[in-house]
């Protein structure tokens, strides 16, 4: 799979890779954000609640778009996820 790919899947581009459909892109998105949505969740439910749903789901869609993440494991973003609002919040 191409960078392209990636970069579409994680919100990074908007722009349709060559060998795929935006619909079916739509589909892998929307599977990492749920995945990712749910794991961060599971270990910081105080944030989703006070966030309320519309500041959660901009805090996710941002780490999935600015993450260094690369582990194919969901279990691997606790740290990544720190990381992240470490780096946001300086």
């Amino acid at each position: 799979m191409s960078s392209a790919f990636f970069d579409h899947v994680r919100g990074r581009s908007d722009e349709v890779p060559a060998g795929y459909t935006a619909q079916g892109l739509r589909v892998y998105r929307h599977l990492v954000y749920l995945g990712v949505s749910q794991m961060i969740e599971a270990h910081f439910p105080a944030v989703r609640e006070q966030l309320g749903e519309a500041g959660w789901r901009t805090l996710i869609e941002a780490y999935i778009r600015q993450s260094t993440w690369t582990s194919p494991y969901y279990g691997d973003l606790t740290d990544d996820f720190l990381a992240y609002l470490a780096r946001e919040s300086a």
